[in-house]
């Protein structure tokens, strides 16, 4: 997962036209902590449709401000710049979990191209 420490790169990351999934972290947080060891695995099974990139909350306030980013880890997919669809709960996030948001938005990322 591409590491991503600035507003610019988030921004030219995410005006693509392949469906990108940011994912807002933070080095304190418990719950980023419980799933980084699955991560990997989910990204590669989803790397032919979506691009990865991970922002640590702390180096990003304004970005997160601005998008209204309150818990973590939270999970936002967006195409050629647009918020398509995101995953925000309170709760400890399931791989199961994750792995719906991500067919959900590749679901709603394809509908859109059409």
């Amino acid at each position: 997962m591409r590491k991503v420490s600035n507003e610019h790169d988030f921004r030219e990351l995410t005006s693509q036209s392949k469906l990108t999934v940011a994912v807002f972290k933070a080095s304190w947080c418990k719950d980023c902590h419980y799933i980084e060891p699955f991560m990997p695995d989910v990204e590669q099974a989803y790397a032919d449709r979506i691009t990865f990139i991970e922002l640590d909350r702390d180096e990003v306030l304004d970005l997160c401000e601005q998008l209204n980013i309150l818990g973590i880890p939270s999970f936002i997919a967006f195409r050629e710049g647009e918020e398509l669809i995101r995953f925000v709960s309170k709760l400890r996030k399931t791989r199961e979990e994750i792995e719906q948001f991500l067919d959900r938005a590749v679901e709603v990322a394809n509908a859109m191209a059409k």
